[in-house]
């Protein structure tokens, strides 16, 4: 039975590029053997793949809507027989896995957008790391690694690095991560990246903690955090109790693609002293006496 390629991707037949792409995306991710444990796992990724290579090609995507899946099978269904014969296979593994892809002329995936990697294999790359990745017929790219500092990898930053000999200087992006992966001319970069004490990185959010002391969060005030465009004033509220969230919307790392910026989250953590001398001892005993004849705190 012929596939209809626009229902394997769950996207109607008006559905436009960007629809398609994202639908893609989403599967090939869903369904990547790694991930998925379901024995037809395999087989559902590489009719996803295929589906996309056809509805992402405005030639082919035709000729599927006029002739459905017979345009793509040699002398079937077609005038002449199918219209993208002759092609050139592209075959690659990783790691108990095999895929093979084929188009026509030039280059195997000349033409094609999948869904914003320059191919089917280098979703392995960007989402399982690519040390047991193997492609049988496209060049092999340098690969360089090297490590950042937590705020270079948040606002970006120029290093300089030696490349077959010769010395370079290349950009990174704002807000790449660990295991970032950057494409240059004749090489690639994968990042490592410093942990900070401040800050703990969740996408592109941030989470960090405030410690204040119990009178500042009975009694409120005004305390310096610290952000990654330097120290904020932040206004902690009467009655603030310890767990207590506050959102700083925007304040978070820049997206690596596009204009936007996570969020960065501060922890309001009530941080009870140790040790206190006897005057500190009266005060506190007072101040619950007088809580004690309201029946309570609260």
């Amino acid at each position: 039975m012929s596939k209809d390629f626009y229902e394997v991707l769950g996207v109607s037949k008006s559905a436009s590029d960007t629809e398609i792409k994202k639908a893609y995306r989403k599967l090939a991710l869903e369904w990547h053997p790694d991930r998925n444990k379901d024995p037809k796992a395999t087989e559902r990724f590489k009719e996803i793949n295929k589906a996309y290579e056809i509805l992402s090609d405005p030639q082919k995507k035709q000729a599927f809507d006029q002739f459905g899946e017979a345009a793509f099978s040699q002398g079937a269904g077609y005038p002449g027989g199918s219209p993208f014969g002759g092609g050139q296979n592209q075959t690659g593994s990783y790691g108990p896995f095999t895929y093979s892809y084929s188009s026509s002329g030039g280059s195997p995936f000349e033409g094609v957008d999948f869904g914003g990697f320059s191919d089917p294999f280098e979703i392995f790359e960007q989402f399982f790391g690519g040390s047991s990745f193997r492609r049988s017929s496209r060049p092999q790219r340098r690969i360089y690694r090297f490590t950042i500092d937590f705020m270079e990898a948040v606002k970006g930053v120029e290093k300089e690095v030696v490349v077959d000999g010769k010395q370079q200087k290349i950009k990174i992006p704002a807000g790449v991560d660990e295991g970032s992966r950057i494409r240059f001319d004749n090489f690639e970069v994968v990042l490592s990246v410093q942990s900070d004490s401040r800050f703990k990185r969740e996408g592109y959010d941030l989470l960090s903690d405030v410690e204040i002391s119990f009178p500042q969060a009975v009694l409120g005030e005004v305390v310096s955090v610290p952000t990654v465009e330097g120290p904020l004033k932040l206004k902690i509220k009467p009655g603030t109790q310890s767990g207590s969230l506050v959102k700083l919307k925007g304040r978070g790392v820049p997206m690596v693609r596009g204009n936007g910026r996570g969020d960065h989250y501060l922890q309001i953590k009530i941080k009870v002293p140790e040790h206190i001398n006897n005057r500190q001892k009266e005060l506190l005993s007072e101040f619950e006496s007088e809580f004690q004849k309201k029946k309570g705190w609260f």
